[in-house]
C-alpha cells in the first residue's frame, strides 16, 4: 500500500436484509437463508428490502426500465453515500461491477426478439454493463469518473482495488466502489447446473456446505444482492476499518471455470496482500468458498501453503446467503467489517471453527473464472 485507505461506510442489501443491526443479528443466528424458485434452491434479498426497491422502480418513470442489477446498486449507492457524509460536489469517483449484469432484462428482451423478431428501444441501453455506475452517478447526481466492469466473481474487489488505484494516483480523493447481481433467473441456475457445481434440491440442513472439505457433492447456490463501500484517503477519524493490504494475481487456466489444484492465484494473491504483516498477526480470513468441492479445496491448499501450521481462523458466509458472483467479495468486507466493530468472530454451524484470540486483521478473498484473484487486507 503507497498511502493508507480507509473505508468510511458500507451499506448492503441481501438475503440478510439491509440495515446494519438487522445484518449482524442475522449474521450471528444459526438461520441460512435458501428457499426453492421452479425446484431450486436460491437466497433472495429480504421482503422488507424489495419493498424498497419496488418503491424506488416507482418514484421515477425511467426507472421502470431499469434491471434489478442497477435498481439495487442504486438503493445501496444511496445508503452508502448517506452514512459517509458524502455530497455530489465532493466529485468523488464511481466504480461498480456485475458478473451478470442485467440478466433479467436481457433475457426478457430477448425472448421478446425471438417471439417477434424485433425488440424494445431501450433494449441495448438498459443492458449493458456500463449502465450500473452511470445510472448510480445520474441518481446521485455527481461529476467524477464512472467505471463499470466484469471480472465475474472478484469484479467487487477489483472495483475495491480501482478506487484504491485512482485515490493513490492523485486524481480523486475519494471513490464509492461495489458490486451488484441479480442472478436469480432459470437460464443463469441452468448455466451452473450444466458445470455440475450448482446444490441439488435436498432437505439438508445447510445446503451449501461452503469450507466443508468432506462433502461428496458440489453445493454451491446463487444468491443476489448489492454492497458498495466509501474508501477516503489518509486515516480518518470516521474510518469503520482501514484497508493495510491489497493482492492480485491471475494464473494459467488449466480448465475453464476452475483453479489450479493449490491456487496459486490466492498464494500470489495472499502473499502480496500481507506485504510485511507476519502470517501470525493475521487473525481471521473471510474466504471465497463457493461451495464447490474442487474450488473449496483449492482455496484452503493455498491458505495453508502461504500460513503453514498459523492458520488463521476461516469464516464465509456463503452458506447463509449463497454466491452473489460479481456482489460477494464486496458482502465479504462488510462481513469482515462488522466483525471487527463488534470484535466477535461469525462462526460456521456444521464445522469446529478454531475462534481468534483477538480480531483486528482481517484478510478477504475472491476469485472468478480465469483465477482472477483478490485479497483485501483489512485492519481495525
Amino acid at each position: 500500500m503507497q498511502h493508507p485507505i480507509s473505508i468510511t461506510a458500507i451499506a448492503s442489501i441481501s438475503p440478510l436484509g439491509s440495515l446494519p443491526d438487522e445484518i449482524w443479528k442475522n449474521y450471528t443466528n444459526i438461520n441460512h437463508f435458501f428457499t426453492k424458485k421452479e425446484g431450486n434452491l436460491i437466497a433472495k434479498i429480504s421482503t422488507e428490502t424489495k419493498k424498497g426497491i419496488d418503491a424506488l422502480k416507482q418514484s421515477n418513470s425511467k426507472y421502470k426500465t431499469l434491471d434489478d442489477s442497477v435498481l439495487y446498486a442504486i438503493y445501496a449507492s444511496r445508503q452508502a453515500i448517506t452514512n459517509a457524509n458524502w455530497k455530489a460536489s465532493d466529485n468523488f469517483g464511481i466504480n461498480i461491477g456485475s458478473s451478470r449484469g442485467a440478466t433479467t432484462l436481457f433475457e426478457n428482451y430477448h425472448s421478446e426478439f425471438i417471439k417477434n423478431q424485433k425488440t424494445n428501444t431501450l433494449t441495448s441501453p438498459t443492458t449493458t454493463l456500463g449502465n450500473i455506475s452511470s445510472w448510480v452517478a445520474h441518481d446521485l447526481q455527481t461529476q467524477g469518473p464512472e467505471i463499470s466492469h466484469s471480472i465475474t466473481c472478484s469484479t467487487a474487489l477489483h472495483a475495491l482495488l480501482n478506487g484504491i488505484a485512482w485515490i493513490n494516483s492523485g486524481m480523486c480523493d475519494k471513490f464509492l466502489v461495489g458490486g451488484s447481481e441479480a442472478p436469480l433467473t432459470a437460464f443463469t441456475i441452468a448455466q451452473m447446473q450444466a458445470l455440475k457445481i450448482y446444490a441439488k434440491t435436498d432437505d439438508s440442513l445447510f445446503p451449501n456446505q461452503s469450507l466443508d472439505l468432506s462433502k461428496k457433492d458440489n453445493t454451491m447456490i446463487l444468491g443476489e444482492g448489492a454492497a458498495m463501500a466509501c474508501l477516503e484517503s489518509g486515516n480518518t477519524n470516521n474510518a469503520l476499518a482501514k484497508i493495510i493490504g491489497i493482492g492480485y494475481a491471475t494464473e494459467l487456466l488449466e480448465h475453464n471455470a476452475s483453479l489450479s489444484t493449490n491456487a496459486l492465484c490466492f498464494q500470489r494473491s495472499m502473499k502480496m496482500a500481507l506485504g510485511t504483516v507476519k502470517p501470525e498477526d493475521v487473525d481471521v480470513i473471510v474466504t471465497h468458498t463457493p461451495g464447490t468441492i474442487k474450488g473449496d479445496q483449492a482455496e484452503i491448499n493455498a491458505i495453508e501453503s502461504i500460513f503453514c501450521n498459523k492458520i488463521p481462523s476461516l469464516t464465509t458466509n456463503k452458506w447463509k446467503i449463497g454466491h452473489s458472483l460479481g456482489a460477494s467479495g464486496l458482502l465479504n468486507i462488510e462481513m469482515a467489517i462488522m466483525m471487527l466493530q463488534h470484535e466477535t468472530f461469525i462462526s460456521i454451524p456444521y464445522l469446529k471453527s478454531q475462534t481468534p484470540k483477538r480480531i483486528k486483521n482481517i484478510l478477504v478473498n475472491a476469485v472468478g473464472f480465469g483465477g482472477n484473484a483478490v485479497s483485501i487486507l483489512l485492519s481495525k
